[in-house]
């Protein structure tokens, strides 16, 4: 059908395991999604989810543990570092902090210029060409020319991140993994990088993971959202369905603490109580259970399936 979206990317039972002193830690443990191309998977959860480290791995910048990413219909956990390299054209990160992601020692225009030359998509040189296409880029994120020779300690965070999103079109990717781009900026800030984000994906046709634990941010940027916990998979949804019907009593907690900027009125706040389970080595069964409200016997001993209990609504809970 002409207009019908494809899948860009497929993750399938994809685990991250380290190894500690105290044992084997489980950052990310059986983690399957799709997302079509041209959308938004936004992935929340609080601080030590795992969100980053699914992120990074999916991108091969940590080697999994297990499991298997799709991109285009190929797994590229077989791609040798001949085949990773050039697969990082299609498939980008901006990260979280934009002053220790770029090089100090390099101007705005170096550090665009690099991906174009690591990729061999212009010559050294080919000056006149580089600084177009830098200041063609400097342009899409709104970077006034005057800047193209200053350094990151020059500029704002604001600009900094900015220049981290240049850096990412110049190769024109098809998949960015946005882990927390704007968590480092000021309120006023985080508003234009957004709205530049949102403007380039309805421009480019740009795929993004969005990696946040801004609730109310991902809401409007999102497609679908995941929601993780203890590198486990809890609740994925459409955005819009997620907000209105959360079934995860953890997805439940997270939406009760986004502040409402209205003065009268009363949020119904959904207090957690109890201890974090360990994410090293932990037991079969719910590992949000010890915080749980609604925890009974059929929660323990064996692990919770992620189950469909609605058209495009997937939980891992037993009360749900």
């Amino acid at each position: 059908m002409a207009g019908e979206k494809k899948e860009l990317l497929q993750v399938e039972g994809l685990k991250k395991y380290f190894h500690t002193p105290y044992g084997i830690l489980h950052a990310v443990d059986d983690v399957s999604f799709t997302v079509m191309r041209g959308e938004t998977l936004g992935i929340v959860g609080e601080s030590g989810c795992g969100k980053s480290t699914l992120g990074r791995t999916i991108l091969r910048l940590q080697e999994p543990t297990a499991g298997r990413v799709f991109f285009e219909g190929y797994n590229i956990l077989t791609y040798d570092k001949r085949s990773m390299k050039a697969l990082r054209r299609d498939m980008q990160i901006i990260f979280q902090d934009p002053f220790a992601s770029l090089n100090p020692r390099m101007s705005v225009s170096e550090t665009i210029c690099e991906a174009l030359l690591i990729q061999k998509l212009y010559s050294p040189r080919d000056k006149e060409g580089l600084r177009k296409r830098v200041l063609e880029l400097m342009d899409m994120v709104g970077l006034a020319p005057r800047l193209i020779n200053t350094y990151p300690h020059e500029l704002d965070g604001g600009r900094r991140q900015r220049i981290g999103i240049a850096r990412v079109l110049a190769l024109n990717p098809k998949l960015i993994v946005c882990d927390e781009p704007v968590s480092a900026l000021d309120v006023s800030i985080q508003a234009q990088i957004l709205n530049l984000m949102q403007d380039l994906q309805d421009e480019l046709g740009f795929t993004y993971l969005f990696i946040t634990h801004d609730l109310s941010v991902v809401k409007h940027l999102s497609d679908d959202i995941l929601v993780m916990y203890l590198g486990q998979m809890v609740e994925k949804a459409p955005a819009a369905l997620l907000f209105e019907k959360p079934l995860h009593p953890y997805t439940q907690a997270l939406l009760s603490a986004i502040p409402v900027p209205d003065p009268d009125f009363e949020a119904r706040r959904v207090i957690l109580a109890g201890e974090i389970t360990s994410p090293i080595e932990p037991a079969p069964g719910c590992r949000f259970v010890k915080r749980c409200p609604r925890a009974r016997e059929s929660c323990l001993g064996v692990d919770i399936p992620f189950r469909k209990l609605e058209e495009n609504h997937f939980v891992a809970c037993t009360t749900a």
